[in-house]
């Protein structure tokens, strides 16, 4: 923290570099600490002094209010500029201004006063300072000699003369100013004490005069002039003299104009001593006559003094005349002054407006030639866009030649588009059939249908039935696996540690199970004995539950959506499955518990049924209860819920109800074909009432594959038929490249990316599969080397280009 700066007071005169040398001193007396700097300046009454005129100094009672208020501006703007510059003189100290002002009371006591007052420990004077127009030159020195003399003792005084210190002495009768080189710079008597010795001698002298010393005898001889009475009169008389001396000291007059010591002790003397030794020689007559000729003499003294005041009087009479003779002439130039300024005030106004004018108008020049040069360059421009203008309607034109090219050749693009789509709608179908049919008979040519795996293998594809394998947990007496064995994945059921199957009955529903073979039933592909664990085939998209169901839970999932025509074939495939345990011989199986769950889906959407062989019963009230669930996922798959009770009111109503229960996902139903669907699936739910007891699976199957058929044709025909919204849905119909369809998702890819196995995904797709634990490709089940994707940039510009041109054809058709 800095020390706090330390206030140094100097009082400074008028005289500029007086005070000039006086702060420099100051600055460098103390420039080693931090101080600031107070400028004691004392302001005068100009009125109760005097004034200074173009023709001299005149009484401030002789000039008018008016012009006394001019003069008085004019003094305080020269001591403000003066003020001024002495701040600016002090540079980066800190400086700042005191005006004291002055009345009646003397400065050197003023100055003391505020020594007091305001606790000034340390005060520099100019030597300038003392001195004023109202004062003489000697008064300085008394002056500095009183606040030397006067000031409390904590304040430090400083005396500047020329920009020097200097120091007061006091010798005998003289008061000396000198530097500190001893030169002496001002002197002066101490005329109190001489003006006591003068008058002391003089009284002294007059008394012991012959002259005196014979008046007094003679007149009364009992009165001496050195009595008690006469020496107390003359200590009276000094006082009231000394007391008068101390009024003029203090009034700042100087009196060193009174007599010296010196000469008025010669004067008075020499009279004295001449008149002594002529009135020793003198008799009586003599001196009466020489009293009478002093007396004629003294009268003719008296009346050339009055003659000459007289004529001093003439003499201030006409100084009065020649002074309101000055003042009238003054007041004249001041008038013609007033009205030159006024006239001056005028033509400046005028001139200013002229250059205002004149400004204008250069300034309108400039505009004019800045506003035409924005023309010129605006017209260039104009002529540069004309230009541009011209060729690129010429190549818009030559555009809109190529435009209507394209189009042509795109319509006939559409047309062969229709025809290949098809054409792999069908070939897809046969694919389907195909490896359904492949599968089968892949597994019917293994041993016995089924082979035995042992404790190690099972647990080597389980990763020792790792909870990452978990697919999911079917009650009590069975936990699901995904494995991996040498021809691929498979799904790993391990029977409970709880259930009360025997090793025989076991093996007996082993056998039984290895018999089956349909392609819309899970194929039992081996067992474990050690671990009593049945292994099946597995379903890449997993049970129709969890598809439909992640269509609702979020708009991530929806893009796994089932499509109401692959709905409808789901129907159908369940229907055959179903069909096929219904028409076992010699006796129809009962799946017992068929359910959403239940309905697997592999890789292409084909619907199996797994949990068959697992019910007791096998009597029509089994079957019949078949029918019934398989009624109500005919009615989850139409509104993806299973409130089968809102079908029905619908149905009871009009088309337009029905299509408000329908599910959104699944795209815009054909209305004709869902009312056909719903009815039949309303038929199965209540087949235990009278209407329809005969209802057998045959009679549905029969019934499901019509409804399937007209969907087919009613795909090809691409909206022929009424459709709930009007159109069919661009990412739902089936004229999209496999290609640009995702594995997982079944939708069109925005951000394909390449895995491992060499199959292009959707980004968020892949990125999903591999964070639900999986390390096996998605489309051919083979365990992937590593989990980095790269983006396929290509496949991705295919997909917008057939999705631009497929927007193009959009556009024209409409």
């Amino acid at each position: 923290m800095d020390a706090q700066a330390e206030k140094i007071y100097v009082a400074i005169g008028n005289d500029l570099q007086d005070g000039f040398k006086t702060l420099e001193w100051t600055l460098g007396k103390w420039n080693s600490r931090p101080i600031s700097i107070v400028i004691l300046h004392v302001t005068y009454n100009i009125s109760a002094d005097f004034v200074y005129t173009p023709f001299g100094k005149l009484p401030a009672s002789v000039v008018s209010e008016e012009k006394l208020e001019v003069l008085r501006k004019y003094e305080q703007e020269k001591i403000d500029k003066l003020l001024s510059k002495y701040i600016t003189f002090c540079g980066k100290v800190k400086a700042e201004i005191l005006k004291v002002e002055k009345h009646d009371e003397p400065v050197q006591k003023l100055i003391v006063d505020l020594i007091s007052r305001l606790q000034i420990n340390k005060l520099v004077m100019g030597s300038t300072f003392m001195k004023s127009s109202s004062w003489k030159s000697k008064g300085t020195i008394s002056g500095s000699f009183y606040i030397h003399q006067h000031k409390p003792h904590f304040c430090e005084f400083y005396i500047i003369c020329g920009g020097k210190q200097v120091f007061l002495k006091d010798q005998k009768e003289e008061r000396i100013m000198e530097d500190d080189q001893g030169v002496r710079v001002a002197r002066r008597r101490d005329n109190k004490a001489s003006l006591k010795k003068w008058v002391g001698k003089m009284f002294s002298d007059q008394t012991n005069t012959p002259e005196r010393n014979s008046c007094h005898s003679s007149s009364n001889s009992s009165v001496n002039s050195n009595s008690p009475k006469s020496q107390n009169q003359w200590e009276i008389h000094v006082q009231e003299i000394e007391s008068y001396l101390q009024q003029l000291l203090s009034s700042d007059l100087d009196v060193d104009d009174l007599p010296q010591e010196n000469d008025s002790f010669q004067i008075i003397t020499s009279h004295a001593a001449e008149s002594g030794n002529n009135d020793s020689h003198m008799s009586l007559a003599e001196k009466i006559e020489s009293l009478r000729s002093k007396i004629n003499e003294a009268q003719q003294e008296i009346e050339l003094k009055r003659k000459e005041a007289k004529e001093n009087v003439e003499r201030h009479a006409k100084a009065g005349w020649v002074i309101s003779l000055c003042i009238q002439r003054a007041e004249e130039l001041e008038t013609s002054i007033k009205e030159e300024v006024k006239n001056r005030s005028e033509l400046e106004k005028e001139l200013n407006a002229e250059k205002e004018q004149m400004n204008e108008v250069i300034i309108d020049i400039e505009e004019s030639k800045s506003r035409l040069s924005s023309l010129l360059e605006l017209q260039t421009e104009l002529s540069e866009k004309l230009q541009i203008s011209t060729i690129a309607k010429s190549q818009a034109e030559v555009q809109l030649e190529k435009a209507v090219l394209t189009r042509a050749e795109m319509v006939r693009d559409i047309e062969e588009l229709r025809r290949q789509r098809d054409v792999f709608n069908r070939r897809i179908e046969f694919c389907r059939e195909k490896d359904a049919i492949g599968m089968l008979s892949k597994l019917n040519e293994m041993s016995c249908g089924y082979r035995e795996y042992s404790a190690e293998e099972i647990r080597l594809a389980t990763d020792n039935f790792s909870e990452s394998k978990r697919l999911k947990s079917g009650g009590d007496w069975t936990n699901v696996y995904r494995g991996r064995m040498k021809h691929g994945a498979v799904a790993i059921k391990v029977l409970s540690s709880i259930g009360q199957l025997s090793q025989e009955a076991f093996q007996a529903k082993v056998d039984e199970l290895g018999q089956i073979r349909h392609p819309h039933l899970v194929a039992m592909v081996g067992l474990c004995s050690d671990l009593k664990c049945i292994v099946f085939e597995y379903m890449h998209n997993g049970s129709l539950r969890d598809v439909l169901s992640s269509s609702d839970r979020s708009s991530r999932k929806r893009n796994r959506a089932l499509h109401w025509l692959d709905r409808v074939r789901i129907a159908t495939h369940v229907c055959s499955g179903l069909g096929f345990l219904h028409m076992a011989k010699p006796v129809p199986m009962v799946h017992g518990c068929l359910a959403l769950s239940n309905i697997l889906l592999d890789r292409n959407h084909v619907a199996k049924i797994s949990g068959y062989g697992l019910s007791q019963a096998h009597d029509e009230c089994g079957l019949r209860l078949d029918i019934c669930a398989f009624g109500s996922v005919m009615l989850h798959l139409l509104t993806g819920r299973k409130w089968a009770g809102l079908v029905e009111e619908a149905m009871t109503r009009d088309r337009e109800a029905l299509a408000q229960v329908l599910d959104e996902t699944a795209g815009d139903w054909p209305l004709d074909l869902a009312e056909e669907f719903a009815g039949l699936a309303i038929r199965c739910s209540s087949i235990n009432s009278e209407p329809n007891a005969d209802l057998s699976i045959t009679r549905v199957m029969e019934e499901l594959n019509k409804i399937k058929n007209k969907a087919e044709d009613a795909m090809k025909r691409g909206g022929s038929d009424t459709f709930i919204n009007g159109d069919v849905d661009e990412a739902d119909s089936c004229d999209v490249p496999k290609v640009f369809i995702c594995p997982i998702f079944q939708d069109i890819m925005k951000n394909p990316h390449v895995a491992a196995d060499g199959f292009s995904y959707e980004l968020e797709a892949i990125e999903e599969w591999v964070e639900t634990g999986h390390d096996t490709s998605p489309t051919t089940n083979l365990r992937l080397k590593h989990t980095k994707v790269i983006p396929n940039h290509t496949l991705r510009s295919l997909i917008q280009d057939w999705q631009s041109k497929r927007s193009t054809a959009a556009s024209i058709a409409h």
